[in-house]
């Protein structure tokens, strides 16, 4: 490839890396914040990538069948932003100036949508190399799916920048066995193994054999014994190109903090450099002592590589796309719109003769009669498709003999299933993955950057409260609800019977972007005649009403609205009139206008909350906690209705207590 490109040789390669290492120190120098360390010592990978190998277009970031680099160092953002503005993405020097400011497009780490040439937002250590997995899987199903013989329309690699912290996370350990078995033969991993984290020297904590590890996993693994030469690490990445059933792993061994007079310690890793030592290092690389001096020739040199390179892919894409067939076409127009709604028509749901169900089978049904239908949504399950009842039935198994297989076996890695869900959306697909509610706490910070880059994945938790029962309180989930309902920008769904799990897929479906969360009861509930699926989507409604102006308005979810139910029928032989309202979505319905809330809730009639989670779910809508009949315990182990009167969430003690509370 290098010799393809005109006068490659006579460009002053080492003069652009140090134009980039200077660059990224002034960056944060003017910050007064930043991680110099890894903009010296790892300005050669990304320089070699960057000119070398990396397919892109600096004026159409966006491009679908671009080749994908995922900073999971993504403390390193000060490197980053410094290779895009000399590659040519809109990146101004003002900009740079701008390094961890408020409201500049350069934040102090990288944010997927806001930084042009930013493909995911990381920070999180080894979140970032878990979310490649995830990408390069949506590139092994593209690619099955679209490619007609010759015309490789989908063919993008995904590279990966991480370092010594992110292989410290297990999260990575759980993303690179998976990526190993299924052999994903286009995901590079750029290793930046400088044997130093920000307490110290790593092998007070880590003294893994990497390479052994990744070798194990099922990857190829390459060594660059001189990280400081772009020359190695492009020829290693060349060599990893050429890998036909495994992902790659280059170790590259650098120098934190190269040139400075830290160099090789900790001490270079998350702090300012001195005027002095800024000086020092310019003084070694050529590089006039002026901050933000750029020499214009070598952003030209650079940006001539890339364009020779890479000019015309999006053009020969457009062409190869024209020659899909319509339909074809539609579904690639999909994953290329941010606009994630799906029309719901579809839906074939019968019901039991018996009207009962339990929720999590209600899902299964759904999930069977939309899935297979939709090439956009592709998930699975964290080894639990028979508890979760996620599996699609006419799916076939995502394997690596079969990338268009619908079903995901995660295996046993929460951690991991998270963050590919967040790769695959950031592909274009609508991910979902399942689980127990109790195990969400394991994908939190995967949930938390799907939150964060409004990506439109379905979290499906089963396994709903302390109705768990005899697994017991380590199964039994009480505070999950309150996390995710205090996620910003994730919507969480809680219904009651079968109706409201479709109204609540309805409302999820139908979305056009953002995370969503459902959380479904295991036990065989009855289907309520008065539950409405069209009501989900408000978040709220009035499910019994009474004739004349109700004694008390009782608001409950999920599996405690049968309790409720049972409980307001005593309560009425009493005399006691009640209106019950179903909460499925306690955020959407906050957000409805106030006639609407107030015609649901009347502010002169006494409300009282019943729902097994903590009473904090629910002061945004009960100011006085005595009304609020929650779980604020672990749970224990036992039958579920023995669990209920155990912490009096049955008929009888609710009936009680809701009669204390109204008199």
């Amino acid at each position: 490839m290098i010799n393809e490109i005109k006068d490659y040789n006579e460009i002053n390669h080492k003069k652009i890396i140090d134009q980039i290492r200077c660059l990224g120190i002034d960056m944060i120098n003017e910050a007064k914040s930043g991680h110099p360390g890894i903009v010296l010592g790892a300005a050669p990978a990304l320089y070699a990538l960057y000119a070398n190998h990396l397919r892109f277009d600096p004026k159409n970031p966006n491009f679908f069948n671009r080749d994908r680099f995922i900073m999971s160092a993504g403390h390193g953002s000060a490197l980053l932003y410094a290779v895009l503005y000399m590659a040519g993405f809109d990146i101004t020097i003002d900009d740079l100036k701008n390094f961890r400011q408020l409201d500049s497009i350069t934040p102090g780490h990288p944010e997927f949508g806001v930084t042009p040439g930013v493909d995911c937002t990381t920070g999180p250590l080894g979140q970032g190399f878990a979310t490649a997995v995830g990408v390069a899987m949506a590139e092994a199903n593209l690619r099955s799916r679209y490619n007609k013989e010759k015309d490789a329309l989908i063919d993008y690699y995904t590279y990966v920048l991480c370092g010594d912290g992110d292989l410290m996370e297990g999260i990575s350990y759980e993303a690179a066995s998976l990526a190993g078995t299924l052999k994903l033969n286009k995901l590079i991993v750029l290793y930046d193994s400088n044997n130093i984290c920000l307490d110290g020297n790593i092998t007070d904590t880590f003294n893994d054999n990497v390479a052994m590890r990744f070798v194990s996993q099922g990857w190829n693994v390459i060594t660059v014994e001189d990280g400081d030469s772009f020359e190695m690490i492009s020829k290693a990445i060349s060599e990893a190109k050429t890998s036909g059933d495994k992902p790659t792993l280059i170790e590259m061994k650098t120098t934190i903090g190269k040139y400075s007079l830290l160099e090789g310690t900790n001490k270079v890793h998350g702090m300012p450099l001195t005027k002095e030592d800024i000086t020092n290092i310019k003084e070694k690389l050529g590089v006039r002592d002026i901050p933000f001096t750029i020499s214009q020739n070598t952003c030209d040199d650079f940006q001539m590589l890339i364009n020779e390179r890479c000019k015309n892919l999006n053009n020969l894409f457009l062409e190869r796309l024209n020659n899909l067939s319509v339909e074809e076409q539609n579904e690639l127009n999909y994953f290329m719109n941010d606009n994630k709604k799906i029309d719901f028509i579809d839906l074939i749901y019968d019901a039991p003769e018996s009207k009962e169900e339990s929720p999590r089978d209600t899902s299964h049904k759904i999930l069977n009669s939309i899935v297979g239908k939709k090439s956009c949504l592709l998930g699975g399950s964290a080894d639990l498709f028979s508890a979760n009842k996620t599996y699609i039935e006419e799916g076939g198994d995502f394997q690596k003999e079969n990338y268009l297989g619908k079903n995901i076996f995660f295996g046993v890695r929460e951690h991991a299933m998270g963050a590919i869900m967040n790769g695959l959306s950031l592909c274009g697909f609508r991910a979902y993955g399942s689980t127990f509610l109790a195990f969400c706490d394991y994908l939190k910070p995967a949930m938390r950057l799907s939150a964060l880059m409004n990506l439109s994945n379905i979290f499906i938790f089963t396994h709903d409260s302390i109705s768990v029962g005899e697994d017991g309180p380590t199964h039994q989930p009480v505070e999950q609800l309150l996390y995710l309902r205090s996620l910003p920008n994730m919507d969480v769904f809680r219904p009651a019977d079968a109706n409201e799990v479709i109204g609540a897929y309805k409302a999820i479906f139908e979305k056009e972007k953002g995370p969503s969360a459902i959380t479904l009861s295991r036990n065989v509930l009855p289907i309520l005649e008065y539950t409405k699926a069209n009501e989900v989507e408000k978040g709220g409604y009035i499910l019994v009403d009474t004739l004349r102006k109700p004694d008390g308005i009782i608001i409950s979810s999920g599996e405690e609205i049968h309790q409720v139910l049972q409980a307001s029928k005593m309560l009425k032989s009493k005399g006691i009139e009640l209106r019950v309202v179903s909460m499925p979505n306690l955020n959407r319905f906050l957000k409805q206008d106030t006639e609407y809330i107030e015609k649901v809730l009347p502010v002169e009639v006494r409300k009282i909350v019943v729902e097994a989670s903590p009473t904090y779910s629910w002061t945004s809508l009960i100011y006085n906690e005595k009304y609020i009949i929650s779980q604020n315990n672990f749970g224990v182990s036992g039958n579920y209705k023995d669990v209920y009167e155990k912490y009096g969430l049955d008929a009888n003690s609710l009936a009680e207590k809701i009669e204390n509370l109204l008199k």
